[in-house]
């Protein structure tokens, strides 16, 4: 099976940003600008996650996602303050393919039943953001990872399928935005766990990373952001000022130089920036399988 390249967008209100564990979020511009680069790219799928969502109870990616669908063609994944089927339903009809649950799953099990039993469980992605444990096992966090549960995350992984879940996003809290690589352990623990999909998220700082959590933590899927977002940035146009939003301009006009990573983005971070054809390569030369990029879609 091939493993898919994912770029993971995490949106609030109109602009695409990054944080540190969950937290500390940057501008980086708009979504619909990086998910056209990412289509061109070769990339398997994108996933566009409402960061803000949970907090107001109310998904705002509709306009997004109907905008992004009209010129991407690849599966789209929409996630974020999904909280009833009619949530569901608005954004599949605005071009969503697939929707990620956490908080209303966690909170309401029941629920993920429901949804994939009225839009298949092909539609349906729980999504686990999960911090570790001092003892090692790893606890489920709701509502953007501000929120513990109590929840064990390899018992609620087990519980999510079994409810219809047909595949499973797995965010290591510790791990996401730092650029240390992925939640190994806890991919892994949920990824032989379960018979669904499981797409890793949270913490790629290289390549490498992407290499390690595919083969060492069997993800079938691997959701990218900061590696990617960074790489972007560097290829879109400094005139193309409609792909940046308000405030963020000087951050972009501030690069110290073309094809250098932005410092104040990248002060408590190691990246290194890549494109989606050059994962790709990499997992090849690493015998791991993936689609291979059409010819003239690499950027």
């Amino acid at each position: 099976m091939n493993v898919r390249i994912i770029p993971r967008l995490d949106i609030k209100g109109p602009n695409l940003v990054k944080g540190i564990h969950l937290e500390g979020l940057r501008v980086l511009g708009k979504p619909e600008a990086f998910a056209r680069h990412y289509y061109d790219q070769g990339a398997d799928e994108l996933i566009y996650m409402d960061v803000v969502a949970s907090l107001y109870g109310r998904n705002s990616l509709v306009e997004t996602v109907r905008t992004t669908a009209q010129e991407i063609f690849i599966p789209l994944t929409v996630g974020g303050g999904l909280r009833t089927l009619e949530d569901i339903q608005t954004v599949l009809r605005a071009g969503a393919d697939k929707v990620a649950i956490n908080t209303e799953a966690v909170r309401n099990p029941a629920f993920v039943a429901e949804a994939s039993s009225t839009f298949g469980s092909s539609t349906i992605v729980v999504s686990i953001a999960a911090k570790r444990r001092p003892d090692g096992s790893y606890e489920c966090y709701t509502d953007n990872g501000r929120e513990r549960t109590g929840v064990d995350a390899a018992e609620w992984a087990v519980r999510a399928v079994s409810l219809g879940a047909g595949e499973l996003m797995v965010t290591s809290i510790d791990q996401e935005g730092t650029g240390r690589g992925f939640g190994i352990e806890l991919t892994r623990r949920i990824s032989t766990a379960v018979s669904v999909p499981v797409v890793a998220c949270g913490g790629a700082g290289s390549v490498d990373h992407v290499s390690e959590v595919a083969s060492e933590g069997n993800a079938d899927a691997v959701g990218i952001a900061s590696i990617l977002h960074y790489r972007v940035v560097q290829q879109i146009s400094h005139e193309d000022e409609a792909s940046f939003s308000e405030g963020n301009l000087d951050y972009i006009r501030g690069r110290a130089a073309q094809n250098a990573i932005p410092a104040a983005a990248t002060a408590a971070i190691d990246i290194e920036p890549a494109s989606v054809s050059e994962v790709k390569e990499r997992l090849n030369r690493d015998s791991i399988s993936c689609r291979p990029v059409v010819k003239g879609q690499s950027v």
